[in-house]
């Protein structure tokens, strides 16, 4: 009989292959989910959400950093920036559509005369917009919101589509970075083995590019949750300017993970490159992750897919529960006292 461990993980195992087929999905949502609210054009945007459910935003705002014409910033708190006025519009996200600091963020939002849009899967965000007549787009909410990042992104990517913000040909991009997925299904394991091997008993530290940041942030939030391990991430060029002198006191006890999406800046490059000398003369443990694809939607899910199997892969191998995350449960009930 299966340990309530094992039960979890195999779980944790059946969501993680579900990841190409909830892009298909998720793209159907967007079809079936058109935006019924006349909008004004806006000044900037601001994507509010938390943890699984607002490393989307993160992701999602770099892709679309070379096509929008006004700026979007995030969110991750109760309150919102002094600026967000009526023309403003919130893109609110939370997977169970009851995260705290994301209500307590559009509440004042509304308070403001901001737009806003919610993605969710019910709960108080959807009563909400229901109430004041705001446009609500509903994804599944069964499974922990780490496993559904393919609804939220592909819905945020609708929602700016949907307003002109962007072009809808972006959309398309999914079902290639989808049919890449499967494509490279065998080496993607092969990888992540690899990538869990690398990381075992050691203190791992992720780096990208800066215009990466979202896969790097997405990749410590997998391990943290799944392999439940410490680790930390920086960008390129910023580290450059102080986390690479640190390096001064490195030792064999890190394994550093660089992410290249082979598409880098030139002098990013050559920072690249340096950053990758200077460090291996303290550790041995260095390891580039290098995408796959022709897009920057390709190139991320390709590599956010292999560290959410190699974060899989760890747990496995370190005998632990992929799923759990008791503590931040612990937390939310002791917020309600």
């Amino acid at each position: 009989m299966k340990t309530e461990v094992e039960k979890n993980n195999t779980y944790m195992k059946g969501l993680i292959e579900a990841f190409p087929e909830n892009l298909t999905a998720a793209l159907e949502i967007a079809k079936q989910s058109p935006l019924k609210r006349h909008y004004p054009e806006f000044n900037n945007v601001v994507i509010c959400g938390m943890g699984g459910s607002g490393i989307g935003a993160k992701i999602v705002g770099s892709w679309i950093a070379d096509d929008i014409s006004i700026p979007v910033n995030f969110c991750q708190d109760y309150t919102l920036p002094h600026y967000v006025n009526e023309n403003t519009l919130i893109i609110a996200s939370s997977n169970s559509g009851n995260t705290e600091e994301t209500l307590s963020a559009i509440t004042a939002g509304h308070q403001k005369g901001a737009a806003i849009i919610g993605i969710c899967s019910g709960g108080k965000l959807e009563a909400f917009c229901i109430q004041w007549g705001y446009d609500c787009i509903i994804v599944p909410g069964v499974h922990p919101p780490r496993t559904t990042l393919a609804f939220s992104i592909v819905q945020l990517v609708h929602v700016f589509a949907q307003l002109h913000l962007i072009s809808k040909q972006k959309l398309n991009e999914f079902s290639v970075a989808k049919d890449l997925i499967v494509t490279h299904s065998d080496e993607i394991h092969t990888v992540a083995k690899q990538l869990a091997d690398f990381i075992n008993g050691k203190a791992l530290i992720i780096y990208s590019e800066s215009k990466d940041e979202g896969i790097a942030i997405r990749a410590r939030q997998q391990f943290n949750e799944n392999s439940k391990i410490l680790c930390s991430y920086h960008t390129i060029p910023e580290m450059n300017h102080n986390e690479l002198v640190g390096w001064y006191g490195g030792t064999d006890k890190y394994a550093v993970l660089f992410l290249d999406t082979q598409d880098w800046h030139a002098q990013n490059k050559k920072r690249l490159d340096f950053s990758i000398k200077t460090i291996k003369a303290k550790t041995n443990h260095v390891l580039t992750l290098s995408a796959k694809g022709e897009t920057n939607i390709e190139r991320s899910l390709y590599l956010i897919h292999i560290i959410d199997w190699a974060s899989f892969y760890l747990a496995q191998k370190k005998h632990i529960d992929s799923v759990t995350i008791d503590v931040i449960d612990n937390l939310k009930t002791s917020l309600q006292k």
